[in-house]
């Protein structure tokens, strides 16, 4: 399994805040089953703009060396959406929006105060330009994930969906799980992420999301959730079509 959404860089925002507990979160992953995370501060969000990409890299750097031998640590950034960030986009490779990996996916991260058309716009100019936008956690986004027709039509455009591990197991209550479930029963979720900020706090580990999935929906959707797409990513392929 790879996660591709834990903020395990230490002291950068609300995860990890040393670098020890960074390699203990780590560690936790992977005697969970993950083979490799991708680090994705917050940027562009309130005290946490994180736009300084080569002090990242160096934190990120810094996590490798502390890791076991065998387990990834890959560089990205959950990039939360405001007016100015096509502007900020078309920067890349400049600038200070990480994507995932060095890849050409996004995660990105819309405003509660956002709207469906502001969404619609995004994803649409992202995927025209040749980005390919994942959404952070739409369960926790109130305009977004208990209307699963705007989910679908966000995908239709180009974009893919990222939900929380611990939504899907219901650790946040009944309606995050819920709407998750619809979207998963449309299939409408690319990807199962932990979200991760700590080792007591939100912890790391996609393995009791995988079997809840695998019994419900199928050992092959699991698959596709926590390991065959998120390794696309990684590799920055096209997500591979289930059969």
């Amino acid at each position: 399994m790879i996660d591709l959404h834990c903020h395990i860089l230490p002291g950068v925002d609300d995860g990890a805040q040393s670098l020890e507990e960074a390699a203990a979160m780590c560690r936790l992953a992977a005697r969970d089953g993950c083979e490799a995370m991708v680090a994705t501060p917050h940027q562009r969000r309130g005290e946490w703009w994180n736009a300084d990409r080569e002090a990242l890299s160096a934190l990120a750097d810094e996590l490798q060396d502390a890791v076991e031998p065998g387990f990834r640590v890959y560089l990205g950034g959950e990039v939360h959406v405001d007016s100015e960030l096509l502007a900020e986009v078309e920067k890349l490779p400049g600038g200070g929006i990480l994507p995932l990996a060095g890849s050409r996916y996004l995660l990105v991260e819309f405003d509660s105060l956002g709207t469906p058309k502001g969404a619609i716009h995004l994803v649409h100019e992202l995927s025209v330009a040749g980005w390919r936008p994942i959404i952070a956690h739409p369960e926790f986004i109130p305009w977004l994930a208990p209307d699963p027709s705007l989910v679908a039509r966000l995908v239709a455009l180009g974009a893919t969906v990222q939900v929380t591990a611990m939504s899907v197991t219901g650790d946040f209550g009944r309606r995050p799980q819920n709407d998750v479930f619809t979207l998963l029963d449309a299939g409408l979720v690319h990807f199962v992420a932990s979200d991760s900020h700590g080792v007591r706090r939100r912890p790391p580990g996609l393995g009791r999301a995988h079997r809840l999935i695998a019994g419900r929906w199928g050992a092959d959707v699991a698959q596709r959730l926590v390991a065959d797409h998120p390794r696309a990513v990684v590799a920055d392929l096209p997500l591979p079509v289930a059969v």
